[in-house]
């Protein structure tokens, strides 16, 4: 137990103690009345003391110190009563051996025994109160025949699961106990359930239990934030002992009332994967939208229709969703009316290749924030349709930020990859052209524009998660370019968060402008070990049920994506997990002749020269030319 544990112990049994010494003469007195003045006093004093070693005796045998206060429950209170119903007994043997009970009033030890009660009770039973507001929660049992489970996290969340699976919700779970790296927690109890030790004795929690026939059948992760090294190292340790690994809902969920069935849900890849939740300026990002009209392009688009939903939440004046897809612009468009149908928005269909439509659709909304989100993104697609990627990568965000400008938008956010540093392919080097010509505008003056990086987006459309997913409904093999191949990761929202973030940063700082935000990816994940976490959720062995084969690299690919490029000069922001590269740009006259050029040989369709002035604008692009005119010849 550490020191933090030691002293709450102490305190209860502190405090239980003190209740014992003052509920023996306030019983005695309840007995008596004004009579207690002329009773012995030696015999009061004798009384309370013997009383309250017996009580201390009792208390660290039965050990209620244990119980944490936060989640009494009524076996709690159970427990208690029946720790008074031991010391009275206690007390009359030692009081008869003594006295032969002829200093005491016969009736004084019923009230003892209520009054103890009551003041070993009410404190808990209070700060319960105080915390939750209601002490409905407290009349509920822990089932003694379903399932047994070992929850992790002896939190709110478990306190939660273990209340909505009591017999009276008629749950098919049963905890046998919590394991959490808090030392304040270990040792002690909520609901009665013990918590055991730390993540790092699960083998040993396990056999404990096994040993008491309680071996669980289900390992459950409560707590609501767990990074993906926790989760992993969980799923490690529960994959060797034979015992999967389920998450519970949300608490929200969870405290419905009505709710008939808890289900718990699979442990999925961004739970493997996640990181620790980023500390975020929330109300910078209400200030950045709220009352405001924004737009979003690709607002049906993954990174798009997100932007969507939590812009929606922040409180806009007004939403305008721009998309190229009819299907896409429709469905989230139709999520907007069912989640947030008084918020005024238009859904209009536009390419943003095309000017004129560009132009009167802002003319139109009259946005002071534009989310550029629209964007063709899928590597080997794009390494095959050349003109078609720089007409909307490269070309359609000139398009976007000059009518931007035009229509007196106050912040363009535009939306980036890490394929864009040192590029190896069509799709990293039209964003990085994108970048570029973002950054001279910014410097330009007038208009903001924020630029934002970072990698790739779980679940993403085109992304390896559900080709994944699509492979192992087939029964495999799951398909790897190459064994060593990594990328970077984060989940749509996290990504569409830190995007809001670092718009809100930039507007409110005053910053040399022209450079480009980019966001904490965390560390690179293997492929291949991605793969191999998927399968083994799936509940299957890698090698043995699916296997994993390496196909080659495709047209363009890397091995390692980079976030920054080694003429960026990156400093630390107010937000731990976005950074700032300062500009690296060229001369904005210079890049508009230059996209002229590519802008004419892409709407020519002529491949080889597109490809050539592209290599021509970003002299890091490790360009395919000679491969192009290859291809062309054979």
């Amino acid at each position: 137990m550490n020191a933090r544990a030691f002293r709450r112990s102490l305190l209860i049994f502190a405090h239980d103690t003190v209740m014992a010494a003052v509920s023996f003469p306030l019983a005695l007195y309840v007995r008596l009345g004004d009579q207690i003045a002329w009773w012995p006093m030696q015999a009061i004093q004798t009384g309370t003391a013997l009383f309250t070693l017996t009580a201390l005796a009792v208390f660290l045998v039965m050990r209620l110190d244990t119980a944490v206060w936060r989640y009494t429950s009524i076996g709690d209170l159970g427990q208690i009563v029946r720790a008074v119903a031991v010391i009275i007994a206690a007390f009359l043997v030692l009081q008869f051996i003594v006295t032969r009970l002829d200093s005491l009033p016969r009736s004084f030890l019923v009230i003892e025994a209520a009054l103890l009660s009551i003041l070993l009770i009410l404190p808990r039973v209070g700060y319960r109160l105080l915390k939750d507001g209601t002490i409905s929660a407290l009349f509920e049992r822990n089932a003694r025949d379903r399932v047994p489970v070992l929850l992790v996290g002896a939190g709110d969340g478990a306190d939660l699961f273990i209340r909505e699976t009591a017999p009276g919700h008629e749950m098919p779970y049963r905890v046998v106990g919590i394991v959490d790296d808090r030392e304040s927690r270990n040792g002690r109890r909520i609901r009665g359930v013990p918590v055991f030790g730390g993540l790092t004795d699960l083998e040993a929690v396990v056999q404990r239990l096994t040993g008491q026939g309680l071996r669980p059948q289900r390992i459950v992760l409560t707590r609501r934030q767990m990074d993906g090294a926790t989760v992993r190292g969980v799923l490690d340790r529960a994959d060797a002992l034979g015992i999967p690994v389920s998450r519970m809902p949300v608490l929200s969920a969870l405290e419905t009332p009505g709710d008939a069935q808890v289900q718990l849900r699979p442990i999925n890849v961004e739970d493997v994967l996640g990181r620790p939740q980023a500390t975020l300026d929330r109300p910078a990002m209400q200030r950045l939208i709220a009352g405001r009209r924004v737009l979003v392009t690709g607002a049906g688009g993954t990174i798009g229709s997100e932007l969507v939903r939590q812009i929606a939440d922040l409180g806009p004046a007004r939403i305008t969703l721009v998309d190229q897809s009819e299907y896409a612009l429709y469905r989230i468009d139709l999520e907007l009316a069912e989640r947030v149908p008084e918020l005024p928005r238009a859904a209009l269909i536009g390419d943003v290749r095309d000017p004129a439509r560009v132009t009167e659709i802002l003319s139109e909304a009259r946005p002071e924030i534009l989310f550029h989100a629209a964007a063709l993104k899928h590597v080997p697609l794009m390494e095959a349709n050349v003109c078609d990627a720089v007409l909307t990568n490269a070309i359609g965000t000139r398009i976007v930020a000059d009518a931007a400008r035009a229509a007196a938008v106050g912040t363009v956010v535009v939306i980036s990859t890490d394929k864009a540093v040192n590029p190896t392919n069509v799709m990293g080097a039209t964003k990085r052209l994108a970048e570029a010509y973002c950054q001279a505008l910014d410097l330009d003056g007038g208009t903001r524009f924020v630029t934002t990086r970072f990698g790739n987006v779980l679940g993403s459309t085109g992304s390896v998660v559900p080709l994944f997913q699509r492979q192992l409904e087939r029964g495999g093999p799951l398909t790897v370019t190459h064994p060593d191949i990594t990328r970077y990761f984060m989940t749509v929202r996290e990504a569409v968060e830190l995007v809001l973030q670092a718009a809100a940063l930039e507007n409110a700082t005053p910053r040399e402008r022209g450079g480009i935000t980019v966001l904490d990816m965390g560390e690179p994940v293997k492929i291949v070990d991605l793969a191999d976490r998927m399968i083994r959720l799936a509940g299957l062995e890698p090698g043995k049920d699916i296997q994993i084969a390496f196909t080659g690299l495709r047209p363009g690919e890397k091995l390692h994506e980079e976030l920054f490029h080694g003429a960026e000069t990156l400093e630390a922001t107010e937000i731990p997990a976005i950074r700032r590269a300062h500009p690296r740009t060229a001369d904005h006259a210079l890049i508009e002749r230059g996209l002229d050029e590519l802008e004419a040989a892409a709407r020519s369709r002529q491949m080889v020269a597109t490809v050539e002035i592209l290599g021509r604008m970003v002299p890091e692009y490790e360009s395919g030319t000679a491969k192009v005119v290859a291809a062309e010849g054979s």
